[in-house]
């Protein structure tokens, strides 16, 4: 790995970009081709940008705003949800490459405005490379706030020409790849009369719960922040309300939605998982496996896990939407595909004797490889690669 200094396309004062190059000798979603440390004193702005892969078009991926403990916390954050994004971008059909981005610090705290410009100075200085959009700690608003330092930018609010709230669409997806689960399960696509426990009500949690709710299913939760609790039992006061996650894992449920921080997906909590019969696992978070071989695990308890990547991809679907001038259907009806995916993720696992979460890997790193491979077609007055 080679460390190069490339300043900022507009620098602001105290800015320096360093810019990181892995090999490219390998298949197409592996290693990462770029990362770049962010830091701008004048403004406290500490940010990690990773570019996991551009083999199908610029790297796409929201921005995180967390108060990690370390910053090789972040760092590896990083590195992970942009994979993360390779794969789902891939999977979802979009000619958009895998990128995401980290803010440290307390987004209650320490979130101003210049901070989030010098952040978007740094967005431009990587040239349509990478296009951030809202994650965890960011918010439409915030996007309309990057978007006055930098073009790369998507998940705007509808005033200035953007998609508005992405949650609206990753909880629509995320419910398709929940019918479509109880459709391989049970025989039927609906929840109705199943006991569904979601994980973390925020911004894509609650409006998964209306979904579920509407759907006829019985819906257990739980969050640690007691005003999206309050939320939801205003707007749904017939649903239950557990202490915590491990409250949860023991209420006998059909379907597990993880829809928090990643990692949910632990060696104890699928054995708890598999000793109260829960079905199927489905949910919003992002790198629910905490390590390889959970999916495995899975698989041999008997519960079907619905791979987070291809399920939760109806916000980026959303947002990819904006670039070309959004339209909401449009992108609706995009997202609504993500039913037939899951089935077919469903079928080539059952085919091939592998877990669902290895079926979406090789579909996607395929689709990676096919199209990064057109590279090499020669296009009337360009260079070739």
């Amino acid at each position: 790995m080679t460390d190069v200094q490339t300043p900022a396309t507009h620098p602001a004062p105290g800015v320096l970009s360093r810019i990181f190059r892995t090999e490219q000798d390998g298949a197409p979603g592996d290693g990462h081709e770029q990362v770049v440390l962010c830091h701008d004193r004048s403004s406290g702005l500490k940010a990690i940008i990773a570019i996991h892969s551009t083999a199908l078009g610029p790297a796409l991926g929201g921005t995180r705003f967390f108060p990690y403990a370390s910053e090789e916390a972040a760092l590896e954050d990083a590195l992970n949800l942009s994979r993360g994004m390779s794969y789902k971008n891939a999977l979802a059909g979009l000619d958009l490459g895998g990128g995401k981005a980290v803010i440290i610090g307390d987004p209650n705290k320490d979130k101003n405005e210049a901070m989030l410009r010098a952040y978007g100075r740094f967005v431009e200085s990587l040239r349509g490379r990478y296009i951030t959009a809202c994650d965890v700690g960011t918010y439409v608003q915030d996007m309309d706030v990057i978007a006055r330092e930098t073009e790369f930018v998507t998940g705007r609010s509808p005033e200035h020409g953007g998609a508005g709230d992405s949650s609206i669409l990753t909880a629509f997806g995320v419910f398709q790849g929940m019918r479509a689960s109880a459709q391989a399960r049970w025989g039927q696509p609906t929840l109705r009369g199943k006991r569904v426990g979601v994980a973390g009500v925020g911004k894509v949690g609650h409006y998964l719960v209306g979904h579920l709710v509407a759907d006829g299913a019985t819906v257990v939760v739980t969050d640690p922040f007691e005003a999206a609790v309050n939320r939801v039992r205003a707007a749904h006061p017939e649903v239950e309300v557990v202490a915590d996650t491990a409250a949860l894992l023991q209420a006998e449920l059909d379907v597990y939605a993880p829809c928090a921080l990643g990692g949910a997906l632990t060696d104890d909590v699928v054995a708890a998982l598999g000793g109260f019969g829960t079905s199927i696992v489905c949910g919003a978070a992002n790198n629910q496996l905490s390590h390889p071989g959970v999916e495995k695990d899975l698989a041999d308890r008997g519960i079907l896990y619905a791979p987070d990547y291809l399920v939760n991809s109806g916000g980026v679907i959303q947002v990819a939407d904006e670039i070309d001038g959004f339209n909401f259907e449009r992108a609706k009806n995009k997202a609504t595909k993500i039913f037939d995916t899951t089935l077919e993720i469903f079928t080539r696992a059952a085919s091939d004797g592998i877990p669902p979460a290895v079926a979406a890997d090789r579909l996607a790193e395929k689709r990676m490889r096919e199209i990064s491979a057109l590279r090499t077609v020669l296009l009337p007055g360009s260079r070739r690669g």
